[in-house]
C-alpha cells in the first residue's frame, strides 16, 4: 500500500481539474502583435505564445512572413485586400464569440502600423486591446550592417521618418528640415523615391559624401544590402531594381570614422557597478 502525504495547499489532479472546470472563461484582449521584420525567429516569446493560442488571426499579408503562421490552429485572415471596416468587423465578431484574436502587424506595431484607428474603434465598442512590441525593420536593417546608430561624439540621436507621398507629412518634418540635425536617420516607406530623398537630405544640410544604405527585406533570406553615399546611393538602388520593402539608413554613424569609443567600458570611467582603476 502506497501512502501519499499531501503538502499544505496542494490539491490532487482530480481536484484541480474540478476547480478549473468551475472557473469562468477569462478572455484575453484583442492582441496587436509585432511580427518582427521577417525572420520568424525575431518575434518575441510573448508574441509567439499569443499566435499559438489564438482562435482568429488577422495578419498584414503583404508584409508578414507566412512562416510565422505555419502550424497554428486558428482561423486566418489576410488583411492585404481589406479596408478598415472589414478588419474591425472580423475582429469584433470573433471577440463577441469569446474567441482569442490576434492582429499581426509587421515590425513593431507602434511604427507606421495604423493601429491607432483600429484600437480606437474596438475600444469604442467596449473591446479591450493589448499591444505587444516587435523588432522594427529599422533595427533589423542596422543589424544587417553591423551598425550602431548612436556613436559617441558623432551622433546620439536617431530619427524615424518617411518622405511625403500619398500620405502627407507635416511640413515641419520634411526631410530637408530634419536633415539640419545631422543625426542618424531611418527612412521608412520611401525607397521608391530614393533620388528625391537624397536630394532633399543634401539640400537640408547633409554632405553629399554622408554614408547611406538601403536594406531590402531586412532579415529575410532574400535580403539585399546596398551601400554608398547620399551622392551615389540613388543610382545604385535604381540599378538593383529595388522599389519597395526597403529601409533607408543615413548618417555619419554608418561610416568608419572618427574612431571613438564609449566611455561606458573605459577603465577610467567609474559607476555604481565598477570602481575606477587606480
Amino acid at each position: 500500500m502506497v501512502t501519499v502525504k499531501l503538502v499544505e495547499g496542494f490539491t490532487m489532479p482530480s481536484e484541480q481539474t474540478s476547480q478549473n472546470q468551475q472557473q469562468p472563461f477569462e478572455q484575453q484582449p484583442v492582441c496587436f502583435v509585432g511580427a518582427g521584420p521577417g525572420d520568424p525567429e525575431l518575434i518575441t516569446l510573448k508574441g509567439r505564445r499569443l499566435l499559438d493560442s489564438a482562435d482568429v488571426i488577422v495578419y498584414a499579408g503583404s508584409l508578414v512572413n507566412p512562416e510565422l503562421l505555419r502550424g497554428v490552429d486558428a482561423e486566418i485572415h489576410n488583411s492585404a485586400s481589406m479596408d478598415l471596416d472589414t478588419i474591425i468587423e472580423i475582429m469584433a465578431n470573433a471577440y463577441s464569440q469569446n474567441r482569442n484574436v490576434v492582429r499581426l502587424h509587421t515590425g513593431d506595431p507602434s511604427l507606421y502600423g495604423a493601429i491607432r484607428e483600429q484600437i480606437k474603434r474596438l475600444e469604442a465598442m467596449g473591446i479591450p486591446c493589448l499591444v505587444v512590441p516587435g523588432v522594427s525593420s529599422a533595427m533589423a536593417a542596422a543589424a544587417s550592417l553591423k551598425a550602431e546608430l548612436t556613436v559617441p561624439e558623432v551622433t546620439q540621436t536617431v530619427i524615424f521618418t518617411r518622405r511625403a507621398g500619398r500620405t502627407p507629412v507635416p511640413e515641419r518634418e520634411s526631410l530637408d528640415r530634419l536633415a539640419a540635425a545631422q543625426a542618424s536617420m531611418c527612412i521608412f516607406l520611401s525607397v521608391s523615391s530614393i533620388e528625391k530623398v537624397s536630394q532633399e537630405l543634401i539640400s537640408g544640410g547633409y554632405a553629399p559624401d554622408t554614408p547611406a544604405a538601403v536594406i531590402e527585406k531586412a532579415s529575410w533570406p532574400e535580403e539585399r544590402v546596398i551601400t554608398g553615399t547620399l551622392e551615389t546611393i540613388s543610382q545604385k538602388v535604381q540599378q538593383a531594381g529595388i522599389r519597395k520593402t526597403a529601409m533607408i539608413l543615413v548618417g555619419k554613424a554608418l561610416g568608419d570614422g572618427p574612431d571613438t569609443e564609449s566611455r561606458l567600458y573605459h577603465s577610467t570611467f567609474s559607476h555604481e557597478f565598477r570602481k575606477q582603476e587606480k
